[in-house]
């Protein structure tokens, strides 16, 4: 049991700095004009484990803070997660 823990907090700390990271590339695009990371990318990252990651990227970069959809949306995958999280971790153990 004790490498499940570990392979799914080793996927979910580098879920979450692919998310972290994902934000400051786009922050560094969007300020030079470049090509920008797709909205439904940084989605689809929060959504597979890196929304905390994203979360804090936001405001470290303040980077996508006035978008309703992330100001909102991240938060709220992220509780969704952990509610997620914790109904497992009551019905494994």
């Amino acid at each position: 049991m004790t490498w499940l823990y570990l392979a799914a907090g080793s996927y979910l700390v580098l879920a979450n700095l692919v998310g972290f990271l994902l934000m400051a590339a786009d922050k560094r695009r969007a300020r030079r004009g470049a090509w920008r990371i797709p909205e439904h990318t940084l989605f689809a990252v929060a959504l597979l484990g890196g929304s905390l990651g994203a979360w804090v990227g936001m405001y470290c970069f303040r980077h996508k803070t006035r978008h309703w959809r992330f100001v909102v949306g991240m938060p709220l995958i992220l509780a969704a997660q952990l509610l997620l999280a914790f109904w497992l971790k009551t019905k494994i153990l």
